[in-house]
């Protein structure tokens, strides 16, 4: 239990650090990009065609704008420890209130995707790991050198063309039903596959080619038995504690992915907050997106912690 315990504790530290660290890294990128920044915003308010100096001056005044950098930043620290977020200078809503919405949006593309990429990647991996040196094994590897090296929005573009445009099977963007989640929760767990299939395939490699693997071969256990008894939970182990990993390229692909098949989420929100150099937007998002890598990577501990008593009893 006392290493439970300091497994949460680090996690609960993590995430005040991240919060720390994200806050102050977001509000400076987004002060050093060029241009005026009450311009920007007043733009995203009332459009590019109806700004003006007048304008941007206003949001200027009304924002606190020519307040020190030192000062915002304080402020915006003050507000995270009272739990607030603040509101969004291009559209006014309190920034808790999006954040809601957009979360629950990458939240079921991301769970959508990894669901998926665990149907894919370990079951094919294990497959080629207990045959390994075969020719499963020799085209699992090409196929997933090959998906690794594909960015996820050329994965994304071809199966818009393949299955969206040349079948019609499915909607290219948006959000409603079932279908509309397909798509970009298949660009996302391909990638995600293709690194699982082989940490998977080399862990039961290794677990097939040890000598208590060997020994419950030798008691009479066919392969599957073996495997399902002694084997299964040896292997999970590293592919568990890979996730915590994959977690990493999940969340960096929801921007990019997001915002090519316009689904509302996090992601495509930080690209429009960015673009409207809404830092408070800006701030909220990437927050939720470290906040939600940290807590992801405690459950993956957890994980670990429950599969190997090694863990239990350090």
């Amino acid at each position: 239990m006392g290493a439970l315990i300091r497994l949460l504790a680090g996690r609960a530290a993590q995430a005040v650090l991240v919060a720390l660290l994200v806050g102050t890294a977001c509000f400076l990128m987004v002060r050093l990009l060029p241009g005026d920044m009450a311009y920007r915003i007043a733009a995203s308010r009332y459009g590019y065609d109806l700004v003006n100096s007048a304008a941007a001056e206003a949001v200027r005044r009304e924002l606190g704008l020519e307040r020190p950098w030192i000062a915002q930043l304080g402020a915006w620290f003050t507000d995270l420890a009272r739990l607030d977020l603040g509101t969004s200078l291009a559209s006014g809503e309190a920034v808790t209130d999006a954040l809601a919405v957009q979360l629950g949006h990458t939240l079921l593309l991301s769970v959508a995707a990894l669901l998926l990429s665990l149907l894919i990647g370990p079951p094919l991996g294990a497959l080629a790991g207990l045959r390994a040196g075969g020719g499963w094994d020799g085209a699992l590897l090409a196929a997933s050198a090959a998906l690794r090296a594909l960015p996820a929005f050329v994965i994304g573009i071809g199966l818009m063309l393949w299955l969206g445009v040349s079948w019609d099977w499915l909607p290219v963007a948006g959000v409603g039903g079932w279908r509309e989640v397909v798509l970009p929760a298949l660009t996302l767990a391909l990638g995600l596959a293709a690194a699982s299939s082989r940490v998977t395939r080399d862990a039961v490699a290794g677990v097939v080619a040890s000598p208590f693997f060997g020994f419950a071969r030798m008691k009479g256990l066919s392969d599957a038995a073996a495997f399902r008894r002694h084997g299964a939970r040896n292997a999970a182990i590293p592919v568990v504690a890979y996730l915590g990993l994959q977690l990493v390229v999940l969340i960096e692909g929801v921007v990019v992915v997001e915002s090519l098949f316009a689904w509302p989420g996090i992601g495509h929100a930080l690209v429009h907050a960015v673009l409207g150099r809404d830092i408070p937007m800006v701030q909220g998002t990437a927050l939720a997106m470290g906040l939600l890598f940290v807590t992801l990577n405690a459950l993956t501990d957890l994980a670990c912690w429950a599969l190997d008593p090694r863990r239990r009893h350090a």
